[in-house]
């Protein structure tokens, strides 16, 4: 497998789709603000895309795919598991739309002291929640694609949703935003359908063999189905800090709305990098294992750390310069104020310094879960996920919503440092010397060009792009020499 040419391709997908995205949030601003609205919206559209994340993109695909390759790839195992999840998926959906009020108000107790605020959340997020069987079975025929190598056309999916939303805010904006959020919702739900009927058109066209059968209870199903409810908490380790900061800054007017936009910000170079690393490595460690060949898994671990860290730490260093001008400029109009700008740059300032420990947590993982063990991320990402919930309990008096940026960034690094001591101590993972020089002389590049940001003025959208190309015109050649060199 092209190691190199597979992540350069995944993340130019991701990275297409997450301009989109801004495109998208600054309409969101536009029409929405940061406020009731915005709060409504993206408060309801958690709840499917953690369900995506858990169910999908996260623990059955980090499940199903070492153990899809250690079958050979057999087309009954696929098919019994796509079956399987179509009918979890079913049962789950119609369970949260009866209880969808009781769900919202765990999520987010705040809203009832707006007038009207939560029930409107619930009936948007019953309309949306559809969207989760759509999405969660598009991520596993993504699943299937990625075992074959075939990353692109999955990694371009959530370009889909993006382009369908942006459609949509854009009608609201000529046509009136007197029912803006249920457009959005309905929107969302039809980009899950085409999703899902374009993966399933190239999987039929593909001959991988793949489709419903009747569910049956097999050893491998068993083992799928064990594996999965332990690894639902570990691989959700992210998504449910970000639940429950959630729950917490919905006491702060305005506060879920700032989180969401700067976790946007700091998730764009973690998308890129970070997650087209891990989708590249779950499948090239699944087959390098599945031979035995050790060697192999050291040398793309070690070479996947360098290229990203060359990549992440420009990323750190730039957002930790810029984070006010780029909040400013792509979000500063309409219904956004000033306030909001400096809110959202403040989260960003702290959360971005955890990249590094999410991007090598996704290479520990990632080996781990390739090794079909589950146990060990769950156990890891439960101690942090204790640590980061008491860290938002304990300083939201204290600082207000940025408990939540400070508690993910303290929680990364532990999470990161007890995955690194089980991959470790199980000869899993192995760092040469080449790899920690590169590291260190990467990052401090990073912060000698950074400081020469600093000294530039950004006055205009135009004068933040160009300073973001300088930056990047400076730094990649060095770090390219540095990598050469070291």
């Amino acid at each position: 497998m092209k190691l190199g040419k597979h992540i350069f391709g995944v993340g130019a997908m991701t990275g297409i789709s997450r301009i989109f995205g801004f495109i998208r949030d600054m309409l969101i601003a536009r029409v929405l603000g940061a406020g009731r609205l915005s709060d409504i919206f993206l408060a309801a559209f958690k709840l499917p895309n953690l369900f995506r994340d858990l169910l999908g993109e996260g623990a059955l695909s980090a499940i199903f795919i070492p153990m899809y390759t250690d079958l050979k790839k057999d087309d009954g195992f696929a098919k019994n598991v796509f079956s399987w999840l179509m009918v979890v998926l079913l049962g789950i959906t119609v369970l949260f739309e009866i209880f969808m009020p009781f769900v919202i108000w765990g999520l987010a107790p705040g809203f009832d002291a707006d007038p009207g605020k939560i029930e409107m959340t619930i009936t948007i997020a019953r309309i949306m929640f559809v969207y989760v069987i759509f999405v969660c079975g598009a991520a596993f025929l993504s699943a299937i694609l990625n075992a074959f190598s075939r990353f692109l056309l999955a990694a371009f999916m959530p370009v889909l949703l993006n382009v369908m939303l942006i459609g949509a805010l854009l009608c609201a904006m000529f046509w009136g935003t007197e029912n803006v959020l249920y457009l959005m919702a309905g929107t969302v739900v039809v980009s899950g359908v085409v999703q899902f009927s374009i993966l399933w058109g190239r999987i039929r066209r593909r001959h991988f063999g793949l489709r419903l059968v009747v569910p049956r209870v097999t050893p491998g199903i068993k083992s799928v189905f064990k594996r999965l409810g332990v690894s639902l908490v570990g691989t959700g380790f992210y998504q449910i800090t970000i639940i429950i900061g959630t729950f917490v800054a919905s006491f702060q007017s305005g506060a879920v709305s700032w989180l969401y936009y700067s976790d946007r910000i700091v998730q764009l170079p973690f998308a890129m990098i970070g997650l087209a690393v891990g989708t590249v490595l779950m499948s090239s460690i699944s087959n390098a294992l599945a031979d035995k060949n050790m060697r192999s898994v050291y040398i793309q671990q070690n070479s996947s750390m360098r290229r990203s860290l060359m990549l992440i730490f420009p990323c750190v260093v730039g957002l930790l310069v810029l984070a006010e001008p780029i909040i400013r400029f792509l979000f500063e109009y309409g219904a956004w104020t000033a306030a909001s700008t400096t809110a959202v740059a403040n989260a960003i300032v702290i959360q971005v310094l955890v990249l590094p420990a999410m991007l090598v947590s996704q290479i520990y993982s990632k080996t781990l879960y390739a090794a079909q063990d589950v146990k060990t991320p769950v156990k890891t990402s439960m101690v942090s996920l204790g640590v980061a919930a008491v860290l938002y309990l304990v300083l939201f008096p204290i600082v207000g919503y940025l408990a939540i940026p400070i508690g993910v960034v303290i929680s990364g690094y532990l999470k990161n440092y007890l995955l690194g001591r089980v991959c470790r101590k199980r000869a899993l993972v192995n760092h040469d010397v080449r790899t920690w020089r590169a590291i260190i002389a990467f990052g401090l590049w990073a912060a000698i060009v950074g400081m020469g940001l600093r000294l530039v003025p950004i006055t205009s959208i135009w004068m933040l792009g160009g300073a973001i190309a300088g930056y990047a015109i400076v730094y990649l050649p060095g770090a390219y020499i540095i990598d050469r060199k070291i």
